[in-house]
């Protein structure tokens, strides 16, 4: 339903996600505005983007989703402070921005979003197969893509945290670090960036492969022992192998869901951040965490 007054406003909700922004964005640019109430700069936002959208006469639809209520599908796109704004186009996230933004920039965003609605469904679908060639541990051809996106749109953010990810696969982290540093200053904070940084970071401390196969060992003798097996599972991330890691991590959670002070389910989040929003280990360890929680 449309925010009163307002003819191409509408509230969302998480239930309604799928419909109101993903598979409407199939036939018309979708802006999503994470906010909530005691958000001061969603409060300055809110009104210039609707004033923005408005005036598009229905080339673009606004959907605002209080996070306050609502943050399920803000948790997964990675939205760590509010307001947060993302463009869906063709079912797929293709820009953003973080803070509140003057209205002479939310018009220059729109503007860009509807002047380049075409490109943009070719760069989203690159985009995606890039990352399905990534899932699937075919690094070359996803930095490949990744690196023709960047040749076309030089401070795609996605790109250049795609092509950073693919560098710390090979084991290359000087090229991630210098591929991230091209990201433009303003947008060094979002989500899919601290993501490969936080990644790279963690990286920095892998352990040797006669250290993880001791720490193996360690677990494999003494299984209740969630203390020996937390070690396994940093080691497990800061070599990379998430899915080891946040298995290991659910275990203990499994066994005692508030295990040191929480240690083990803070663990587990920095794993998801650094596996990404998108990533299968993130959207299934958040499912199985989620079961523990509310079980």
């Amino acid at each position: 339903m449309a925010t009163a007054g307002l003819n191409h406003t509408s509230d969302g909700t998480d239930a309604g996600f799928m419909a109101d922004v993903v598979e409407a964005s199939m036939t018309q640019p979708v802006i999503v505005d994470f906010w909530a109430p005691w958000c001061g700069p969603c409060r300055t936002l809110g009104p210039v983007l609707e004033k923005v959208v408005e005036a598009r006469k229905g080339a673009v639809k606004l959907v605002k989703i209080n996070t306050e209520e609502h943050n399920a599908y803000a948790s997964q796109l990675g939205v760590r402070s509010i307001p947060a704004v993302y463009a869906f186009h063709k079912g797929r996230p293709v820009d953003g921005f973080m803070g509140a933004l003057p209205e002479s920039q939310v018009n220059a965003f729109v503007e860009r979003l509807l002047g380049g609605t075409d490109n943009a469904q070719v760069i989203a679908e690159a985009l995606g197969q890039a990352e399905t060639a990534s899932q699937a541990g075919d690094i070359p051809l996803a930095a490949e893509i990744y690196a023709a996106v960047i040749q076309e749109e030089p401070e795609n953010t996605v790109a250049l945290a795609g092509l950073a990810r693919c560098y710390l696969a090979s084991g290359d982290h000087a090229r991630a670090l210098a591929t991230l540093d091209m990201v433009p200053e303003a947008k060094r904070n979002e989500a899919v960036v601290k993501s490969v940084r936080l990644a790279i970071e963690m990286a920095a401390e892998a352990p040797a492969p006669t250290e993880l196969d001791s720490a193996l060992t360690a677990v494999s003798a003494d299984p209740g022992n969630h203390d020996k097996r937390f070690e396994l599972a940093e080691q497990f991330a800061a070599a990379g192998r998430y899915k080891d890691a946040a298995d290991h991590l659910l275990i203990i959670l499994t066994a005692k869901l508030g295990w040191s002070d929480g240690k083990a389910k803070d663990k587990l989040l920095q794993v998801f951040e650094a596996a990404g929003a998108a990533d299968p280990v993130t959207l299934e360890g958040r499912r199985r965490l989620a079961s523990l929680m509310f079980a």
